[in-house]
């Protein structure tokens, strides 16, 4: 592991602990050329393979996950430890699945599940994308399913 601020490749691990809610473990580093710590994180590479709607497959993407979060939780007080936990509690159900296929629907509708208990408007807004809603009475109809 290099050293982010010097680039240094002599790293020592201070600290290790595992993270409960994903299959993770975080480590705490201390760089010996110039006494920087920083933390990393090692997580099960174990690829799941996401079948999207057209047919094709990817593997499945943390990243880009967050990235459709950040959206649908922008301006909305919402820290994105919060998003991550979410993202460990979905990884941890597909592993914990034993399956190395998943449909991007399976993920939408995971997401979807988890949105509505933490913000009914991040949730709104993430389904308008995900369900592709094609006119105003498809969005009533999904709010109407909140009250």
């Amino acid at each position: 592991m290099r050293c982010p601020r010097c680039g240094g490749a002599d790293t020592r691990v201070i600290d290790s602990r595992t993270q409960e809610a994903s299959n993770a473990i975080r480590r705490r580093r201390e760089c010996r050329s110039c006494g920087y710590r920083f933390t990393t994180f090692e997580r099960c590479e174990d690829p799941i393979e996401v079948i999207k709607s057209d047919g094709t497959k990817q593997p499945f993407d943390r990243n880009k996950l967050l990235v459709g979060l950040m959206r649908a939780t922008s301006k909305r007080d919402i820290d994105v430890s919060r998003l991550n936990a979410l993202i460990d509690d979905i990884e941890l159900e597909l592993r914990s699945r034993t399956l190395t296929n998943v449909t991007s629907h399976d993920i939408g509708d995971m997401v979807l599940k988890r949105l509505e208990k933490l913000d009914k408007v991040a949730y709104i807004r993430f389904a308008s994308v995900y369900r592709d809603f094609k006119d105003i009475d498809e969005f009533n109809e999904e709010l109407a399913k909140l009250r």
